[in-house]
């Protein structure tokens, strides 16, 4: 039967989709849709997956997408709860996992989200094998190490979102405070994603000018300026946002699309990522922490060496102890 297709289009030769930058977003809540838009926006995939358990959810936020084709080159949309539609992936991220239950305890909430990654990541490493995996879901350094262990994959290939985002918040409270835009601030958080994160003022700088040079106790409860509150507002930032939306999402899915960016792009750019971080900074614990990593089309390919100051290197150690007293508990 001659359809108005057949009327409108004649085939010139057969053709075979090959998809060079399909990404994969597993888990289609707030976080996992801000990333997928956000990585849509940026014009980064050929070919976006999407996959929820949530089957109604997941058909509707997929419908939602596809709608808005016509305003932005839009990728091919796939979605499903089978992890089939994965397959050959460059790149998978994980925003999905179980969330915390009132009166939890975090160690109990990261078991479950062992039980959780378990069935995840025997489907991610059997459709995509040669992927790489970026994990958003909380706490992100512990679940990101989960994921290492369970894939088998090499450590460039599993990286953690980390303190991306923190540092980003960093940049963004000290532009407020200078009257300068965040991307001419230059400093870093570095450790846990959580409140043992550890601000390196000692290399927070303006045009090359460093701040610590300019006021000696910065970042000290002697500060009379006192710019700590910084560190303490980028700690008390997700909280003060869960408190009033009832998630976060927006500035995690664009950091999320920027380190999406930096892979499929191979563009070689540093970014404070979680990452296994045994044997540096005096850290002896097999823990996943988040430091100055150069980021390209193999994952991550090089790690920064920072000069920390003695007390900044006394904190990430802390950080690292703190994560491996609630990790050296798991059962995988």
């Amino acid at each position: 039967m001659v359809t108005f297709k057949c009327e409108l289009i004649k085939n010139f030769t057969p053709e075979k989709a090959i998809h060079h930058n399909k990404v994969s977003i597993i888990g289609t809540g707030s976080v996992g849709m801000a990333c997928a838009i956000s990585i849509i926006l940026k014009g980064l995939s050929d070919e976006l997956a999407l996959v929820d358990v949530n089957e109604s959810k997941l058909k509707g936020e997929t419908m939602d997408l596809q709608h808005g084709s016509p305003f932005v080159k839009m990728p091919n949309i796939v979605s499903s709860k089978d992890y089939g539609i994965t397959a050959n992936s460059n790149l998978v991220i994980i925003t999905a996992g179980a969330r915390q239950e009132k009166g939890e305890t975090r160690l109990n909430l990261v078991q479950r989200n062992v039980s959780v990654f378990k069935l995840m990541i025997s489907n991610i490493t059997q459709y995509s094998p040669r992927c790489k995996l970026i994990v958003v879901s909380n706490p992100v350094d512990i679940l990101t190490y989960v994921a290492w262990k369970l894939s088998g994959f090499p450590k460039n290939r599993v990286i953690g979102s980390g303190c991306n985002l923190d540092t980003a918040r960093f940049r963004f409270l000290i532009g407020q405070r200078l009257g300068i835009h965040s991307e001419s601030c230059h400093g870093w958080i570095l450790g846990e994603h959580g409140d043992s994160s550890v601000p390196v003022w000692s290399g927070v700088n303006v045009a090359g000018v460093s701040l610590k040079n300019l006021n000696s106790d910065l970042g000290t409860h002697k500060d009379h300026e006192q710019w700590n509150n910084v560190h303490k507002e980028v700690i008390a930032s997700a909280y003060e946002i869960i408190k009033r939306k009832g998630f976060t999402s927006w500035a995690i899915g664009l950091s999320v699309a920027d380190l999406t960016e930096s892979i499929l792009k191979n563009l070689r750019r540093v970014h404070p990522v979680s990452t296994i971080i045994k044997d540096l900074y005096g850290i002896k614990e097999e823990v996943f922490l988040s430091v100055p990593c150069i980021l390209g089309e193999n994952g991550i390919t090089d790690i920064i060496n920072v000069n920390l100051t003695p007390e900044e290197e006394a904190c990430l150690k802390k950080s690292a102890q703190t994560l491996w007293e609630i990790q050296k508990e798991l059962s995988l």
